[in-house]
């Protein structure tokens, strides 16, 4: 991909249509925090999903499994392991 660039820091948006900042880590993940949140709050934990990937380490598939079930109040689980 030629010309693309990385992104190296998090981005964020103050307002709708408003252009992408640069941010702070702490910054990016409370917002992504409330976000995850209000969402919750808003549409209950069954409205959130989470689709893990076979090639995570099976740690990292147990947080993930977690944080769905135990912060979002979720079981709607699913993973490419089976395949």
């Amino acid at each position: 991909m030629r010309g693309m660039t990385r992104i190296v820091h998090p981005l964020v948006r103050d307002g709708r249509g408003s252009p992408l900042r640069k941010a702070t880590w702490d910054e990016a993940l409370d917002r992504a925090a409330r976000g995850f949140a209000a969402s919750r709050d808003t549409h209950g934990g069954q409205s959130f999903g989470l689709f893990s990937c076979s090639k995570s380490t099976n740690e990292m598939n147990y947080a993930a499994q977690k944080f769905a079930r135990v912060v979002m109040g979720s079981n709607n689980l699913d993973s490419c392991n089976r395949t």
